[in-house]
């Protein structure tokens, strides 16, 4: 066994801990988010990833819901804001940006859902909203109805997500899906003749093309629907 030193080390010889920042703080909690599952995205967790104390981080985020806001900014980023630019109309690119932004909150089902009710607000997000505003200006619609229109449009791509992933996540999600259509299919004539009817199309088409319709038909109320008084 090596001889214990007998110069005593200074507390001050220590590496000196990084400084706290929120951004710091936000790119740590999408760290874990990405290694371990948003289960484990707490403050406890947090704290002790950055060697600080969990009361440390309230100084630069206020609550949870504050910090999922800020990870949802951040993970906002990995969105294709030039979603297939070159070569189609501003309707076809326009979906496309509301498609990849939907798929990214499709890849962290708990942030998508708390989307639902967190408000982001950092570089990200208005760099979303600046892409969405101007390719429906590129569109002519009016700036109004614009305005109102990316509201519905986050909002429609939010819901898509959180909704698409729940069900994925759902133990019985295809013998719901097999009873569901089972249902419709053996709709009475006589009780229901517009489900009878309609039991195919009902169920039918990709969810790919069945989220590029949802979003192609808001366009098209957004472009034809002026804002009321």
């Amino acid at each position: 066994m090596p001889p214990r030193s007998k110069t005593p080390i200074s507390r001050r010889e220590r590496p000196a801990k990084p400084a706290l920042t929120r951004q710091g703080i936000v790119a740590t909690a999408v760290s874990i988010l990405r290694a371990e599952g948003p289960a484990k995205v707490t403050m406890r967790r947090l704290a002790k990833e950055l060697d600080t104390g969990p009361a440390s981080l309230y100084v630069y985020v206020a609550n949870t819901d504050e910090l999922h806001a800020a990870m949802l900014d951040e993970l906002l980023g990995e969105v294709d804001l030039d979603a297939a630019a070159h070569g189609r109309d501003w309707h076809e690119r326009l979906v496309g940006v509301l498609t990849s932004y939907t798929l990214v909150l499709f890849a962290h089902p708990e942030l998508a859902r708390a989307a639902l009710a967190a408000r982001p607000s950092g570089e990200h997000y208005l760099k979303l909203l600046e892409r969405l505003l101007s390719l429906l200006d590129e569109g002519g619609v009016p700036p109004a109805q614009a305005a109102w229109g990316v509201d519905a449009l986050l909002q429609a791509a939010t819901a898509t997500a959180a909704e698409t992933s729940a069900r994925a996540q759902a133990p019985h999600a295809d013998q719901e899906w097999d009873a569901l259509s089972e249902a419709l299919h053996g709709a009475d004539e006589r009780a229901h003749p517009h489900l009878h009817a309609l039991a195919a199309q009902l169920l039918d088409g990709t969810p790919q093309q069945r989220l590029s319709w949802h979003f192609r038909m808001l366009i098209n109320g957004i472009a034809h629907t002026p804002v009321g008084d």
